[in-house]
């Protein structure tokens, strides 16, 4: 683990045994051309997130790319998501390009560039399967916000992504089940790992959606700056103030209009208020009434 330029880089445990694998195989030089692509990717997704301003503590080197943590997570718009999400990939996408350019102009070995160009091209595709936390993930993640409320995104999401760690599981144990000819290992590690980790991604959703409300304040000053419309949402006196919140989409600042069924007035709240009423130390299951009283 080493900081630098403010930001902490780490080498997750999964990529280190496939170091160690490496090294007692004598793939030396695959090893060293693996971490520097995945190196460059991370870099693209680090350089694309500053431009946006945002503060990243943590990137962890994985074998198939990496994970870059920033403070912004949940309050950041689906735009900017999935622009630093793309960025990785396209990092790939130039040096398979250059390394195929470099075997055909008779630059490198042609082995060794097809080594490069089907190295970053496995990388880049690896990383566009919609799982959380590859950048498919996010990229799926924000189209998802802009169809459905945000708690509803983190439960599809999580559902997307365990269905296709669970499709990477059997995919690996298919040779062995069917043909006896052994099974994927190394498939097998890495959807386990996707698998375990969006499970604890789908237990961790509470928190997840808390931390979203947390960053509202982003959204309310993106809307205020750019004039944009309000949406609203209508809601029952009698509805919880965390089931209001629920309903909050990531792109969208609302306000909120309570109706009651025999009722001749229209009350209206900002979001701000749902948003203080469920940070708050009270309990968020009281009544939206309640915020009037």
């Amino acid at each position: 683990m080493i900081k630098w330029k403010g930001i902490v880089w780490s080498v997750h445990p999964l990529f280190i045994m496939i170091m160690l694998a490496s090294v007692f195989t004598g793939y030396i030089a695959e090893l060293l051309t693996l971490f520097l692509l995945v190196i460059v990717h991370e870099m693209g997704h680090v350089l694309m997130a500053r431009s946006f301003g945002w503060t990243i503590r943590e990137v962890k080197l994985l074998p198939f790319g990496g994970v870059v943590e920033v403070e912004e997570a949940g309050g950041v718009s689906a735009a900017e998501e999935a622009m630093v999400a793309i960025a990785g990939p396209l990092q790939n996408l130039w040096m398979g390009l250059a390394a195929w350019g470099f075997g055909q102009l008779g630059l490198w070995d042609a082995d060794w560039a097809a080594y490069v160009w089907k190295a970053n091209l496995m990388i880049g595709m690896f990383n566009l399967l919609p799982i959380h936390p590859l950048d498919g993930g996010k990229l799926m993640q924000a189209a998802l916000s802009y169809m459905m409320n945000y708690y509803s995104m983190l439960i599809w999401s999580a559902r997307i992504s365990l269905l296709f760690s669970a499709c990477m599981i059997v995919g690996s144990l298919l040779p062995w089940l069917v043909y006896k000819n052994g099974l994927q290992l190394n498939l097998l590690v890495v959807g386990l790992f996707l698998f375990m980790t969006n499970w604890t991604y789908a237990r961790n959703r509470p928190f997840l959606f808390y931390r979203f409300l947390m960053h509202r304040g982003r959204t309310v000053a993106r809307a205020l700056t750019r004039g944009e419309q309000a949406s609203p949402l209508i809601v029952s006196g009698g509805q919880s103030i965390l089931s209001v919140a629920r309903l909050f989409r990531r792109e969208r600042y609302h306000l909120i209009y309570m109706v009651e069924p025999h009722g001749k007035q229209v009350k209206v709240l900002p979001e701000q208020t749902i948003v203080e009423g469920c940070l708050s130390e009270n309990n968020p299951n009281r009544a939206v009434l309640e915020l009037f009283r």
